[in-house]
């Protein structure tokens, strides 16, 4: 090669170079997945490419198909094993291909890159051109790989190819690689060869058809290729393409091996076939293949997703009877089943076995059990676990500081993060990138995201890399702010630095749409990940199911859940309980009774919470009995009711009236050294208050007092209204002056109340009551507005009802069912000239001043609403499938009263 020639490849790659430097931070896919919603935004690279010096080393200069487009690592592997080649003195090869298309040139060139990955990239760059000619070479250069032991670049290159030519002419790929391959390879490699790149792809019917090749002329496919299909089919459902392929194996060879059943046993129970896999489990042995250490984790996984922990005690159990060691991810498994759970002493009592058997609990072991004693509220516990990390040796990272940071905060021990903070600068505690994502968490956990933000930006422009905690961090700050599009800039980034979002990704986007009740948009994302294949869990089906409760929508709620049992995602133990807790707040409790015996037949254990739920469903139903059989069944199995039991328990005796066994269940609590709370004593206070005995009522606020237990605005309410509806104004009016005294802020409910003992009993005493009300706590509502609306009726005035009706309705305040009912019957008394014992011209004047009060005030801090173009939705792929405009709604600040 002469000196100008090789001059001329080097300048070249000098350009080369220098057009990387502003692409080399960039993300390593070529289109950022990006979802659309609200907020989100499509990201795509430009089609309009500018001269790439690159091209001088192509054949196709002047074709730059978009697709084609190369991500900048593989830009920077093909520069530097350009390089390479060139400072080899081999640049003339480089030379000659760049004239013509030469698939021998080709192999020469991707064996002087030196690396598969290199090569592929080249490759990839360099196949623009997808006519016949083309293609036929490239399947020689596939040829020549494989005769030349490079098989596993030979399939990369086939594989990649047959994507870009589309499956209709996947056959005809097919066809000439069989028919040209007789002067380069044997029969088995080049049929191996197709069957992997048409795997690869994910054209498993291509791949089948191959390996009926393979059979129809005698040869034996190899296990690692099978066990391929076997994922393959087991992901797309295929679950007749994978029996029939299991019994070609058994009669016709290889037989299966540990790999193989493994394989299987996975794909099954990640469909949700437990029991399948158990059926192949036990088969191995038959088949003279020992289950292994794999084995026996995948089954223990399995068990655990499901909430089935007891299934999964016992797998292990005849692990070690079998002589089978189990591994530490057998034991970080079953910690964190049991640590989320909340049995936390079992969860111990496993970690400590863990340690008698010889197996070193790392990293991932103590943070599953560290996050099992915070969610117990057992703080000291997991910061004395800390300390034993650090005595073992044993590295901390972002998820140990995340897990400790949060119940710090949550149970106020703030000053504690400090001395955590302290303990991890220490040098070679944390390695580098772990300690960056603890400042960015730190900053998020006190509630300064955007300075985390900065912060990660900074260090990113310096060249620091940041794990996906930290971007985890920030977007689950934002989400929790209900910062919307905050928290999707931040996935931006994620996914721009080459971050693959985890379950927590997912999980924190779809809680901050979900609090702001976009849940269609929420669903969009989840089946846009899931299309992805990012990380989505049963966390996620969990989230939007209860999102749908909680906005009334029941219909929307079962449609998911349904869809969620039929797809590969088997609900767990929470999803169960959040379901059942929705069905039973909707009334719905028999559905959810129905759904807690599917529960437990599916094996799933269910916690507090679930017969919580399934306790207040039936108390709210009148059907106490029923509840107290759950209450029982719950101590039977167990677990002891806890003060949200106890209290939904004694709301039902007190709804019904049984005052007695009210006072037993509330005795009992002390017996067991169970500690009422302001809910206990409020819903007694309220239970004796419904039945007019204000003497047990007064008796409990004292008793309430002297256990350090203050009355709060709910307290006083309740006695307020137990006062007033028996008539006894002067001792509300006592009650309404002990609460301001006390310092707690009257709210719309002690207005609401005392107005109506107002109305009812007008006296002189009424307008200094009045006008302390006005001053203190003069909020309206609807509830106020139909209050007033239903005395002016009553005193005779159903003109004037109809008049403040229809000023009400021209400020756009919303009329309920009480308040149409209100207005109609005022109607048909004018139509029926209905003859009221008309009361005092004093007091309907007053009644009339109290309804211009409350419209004044209704009026000047009424709603208005306009269209927020920021709501307007478009979907994924940037078309717009369809577009809706959500309401934005503005509202004026609350003005008080004049004094």
């Amino acid at each position: 090669m002469s000196a100008v020639l090789s001059r001329r490849s080097r300048t070249t790659l000098i350009k080369v170079c220098n057009s990387l430097i502003p692409n080399t931070a960039f993300t390593l896919h070529r289109k950022l997945p990006i979802i659309q919603c609200s907020h989100f935004f499509y990201c795509s690279q430009s089609s309009i490419r500018k001269c790439d010096p690159l091209d001088d080393f192509s054949p196709f200069k002047d074709s730059h198909s978009e697709d084609a487009v190369i991500n900048p690592n593989e830009r920077y592997r093909i520069v530097l094993g350009l390089g390479k080649i060139i400072k080899n003195q081999q640049g003339f090869v480089l030379r000659k291909f760049a004239l013509d298309f030469c698939p021998f040139l080709l192999v020469k060139i991707m064996k002087l890159f030196g690396n598969r990955e290199g090569a592929f990239a080249f490759f990839k760059f360099v196949f623009r051109d997808e006519s016949d000619k083309i293609v036929r070479a490239c399947c020689v250069a596939c040829h020549v790989l494989a005769m030349q032991g490079f098989r596993v670049i030979a399939q990369d290159v086939l594989s990649w190819m047959i994507m870009r030519i589309g499956l209709s002419r996947g056959q005809e790929v097919m066809e000439f690689m069989w028919r040209e391959h007789f002067g380069y390879e044997s029969d088995f490699s080049v049929l191996d060869s197709l069957m992997r790149a048409f795997m690869k792809v994910e054209m498993h019917s291509q791949a089948m058809e191959v390996l009926g090749s393979m059979r129809r002329i005698g040869l034996q496919p190899c296990l690692s290729a099978l066990s391929i299909l076997f994922r393959l089919l087991l992901r797309i459902g295929d679950y007749g393409s994978v029996w029939k392929l299991f019994r070609d194996m058994l009669k016709k060879g290889p037989r299966p091996s540990n790999i193989t059943f493994n394989v299987l046993i996975l794909g099954f129970c990640k469909r949700g076939h437990i029991q399948t896999g158990e059926s192949l489990f036990h088969l191995m042995s038959k088949l003279l293949c020992e289950p292994d250490v794999y084995t026996y984790n995948i089954l223990i996984n399995a068990y655990c997703i499901r909430g089935q922990t007891l299934d999964a005690l016992s797998r292990l159990q005849l692990m070690v009877e079998s002589g089978c060691t189990p591994s530490t991810a057998t034991f970080s498994t079953i910690i964190n089943a049991l640590s989320k759970e909340g049995n936390i002493v079992e969860a111990r009592s496993i970690f400590d076995q863990m340690k008698d058997m010889g197996v070193s609990p790392n990293t991932t072991v103590y943070n599953a059990l560290m996050d099992g004693f915070v969610k117990a509220r057992e703080i000291g516990q997991a910061k004395m676990l800390f300390e034993e990390m650090r005595g073992n040796n044993i590295k901390v990272d972002g998820v140990t500081f995340n897990i400790l940071v949060a119940g710090f905060y949550k149970y106020g021990r703030d000053e504690n993060v400090d001395h955590l903070l302290r303990d991890l600068y220490v040098p070679d505690l944390l390695p580098d990138y772990s300690l960056l994502d603890v400042l960015v968490a730190r900053l998020c956990w006190v509630g300064r995201p955007d300075e985390a933000t900065e912060l990660l930006e900074d260090m990113l422009k310096k060249g620091l890399r940041f794990t996906v905690i930290s971007y985890n961090s920030i977007i689950s700050a934002y989400s929790r702010k209900g910062l919307e599009k905050k928290a999707f800039d931040a996935y931006h980034m994620m996914i721009k630095f080459g971050v693959t979002p985890s379950f927590s990704t997912c999980n924190s986007l779809l809680m901050c749409l979900s609090r702001n009740g976009k849940l269609q948009e929420a669903e969009e994302l989840m089946w846009y990940m899931r299309e992805k294949q990012f990380s989505v869990n049963r966390v996620a089906f969990t989230v939007l199911i209860d999102g749908y409760f909680k906005i009334g929508d029941v219909m929307g709620a079962q449609r998911l859940w349904l869809f969620m049992k039929n797809v590969d995602t088997a609900p767990d133990a929470v999803a169960f309980s959040a379901f059942i807790d929705g069905l039973s707040k909707a009334g719905l409790v028999e559905e959810a009774y129905n759904v807690f015996l599917e529960m437990k037949n599916k094996g799933l254990v269910p916690n507090n919470f679930t017969y919580n739920s399934l306790i207040a469903g039936f108390c709210n139903a009148g059907q106490l009995s029923e509840a107290l059989k759950l209450e029982k069944e719950m101590r039977q199995r167990g677990l002891l009711p806890d003060l949200f039991t106890n209290n939904i328990i004694i709301n039902g005796y007190c709804k019904q009236g049984r005052m007695k066994s009210a006072i037993d269940a509330f005795m009992d609590m002390d017996n067991i050294g169970l500690a009422p709370d302001i809910v206990t004593y409020n819903t007694l206070i309220s239970g004796y208050c419904k039945g007019f005995d204000m003497v047990n009522a007064d008796n409990l606020v004292r008793k309430m007092s002297n256990s350090r237990c203050d009355p709060d605005i709910t307290t006083y309410n309740i006695q307020i209204h137990g006062f007033c509806g028996s008539r006894r104004v002067n001792r509300a009016v006592l009650v309404f002056n002990e609460l301001l005294s006390s310092g707690v802020i009257p709210n719309t409910i002690t207005y609401n109340t005392m107005l109506n003992a107002i109305c009812n009993d007008i006296l002189d005493r009424a307008m200094i009551l009045t006008a302390k009300l006005l001053k203190l706590a003069f909020v309206p509502n609807i509830v106020t507005t139909n209050l007033l609306l239903s005395h002016l009726r009553k005193q005779g005035l159903p003109e004037r009802t109809l008049m403040w009706g229809q000023h009400l309705k021209q400020i756009c305040l919303e009329f309920d069912e009480i308040t149409y009912k209100i207005l109609e019957r005022a109607d048909r008394d004018i139509k029926e000239d209905v003859v009221y014992l008309r009361g005092s011209s004093g007091k309907s004047l007053f009644l009339d001043f109290l309804m211009y009060l409350t419209y004044d005030y209704l009026y000047r801090n009424r709603v208005y609403g306009e269209t927020d173009i920021s709501a307007i939705r478009m979907i994924s792929n940037g078309s717009g499938r369809s577009l809706e405009v959500a309401p934005h709604v503005h509202q004026q600040p609350l003005l008080e009263v004049s004094k």
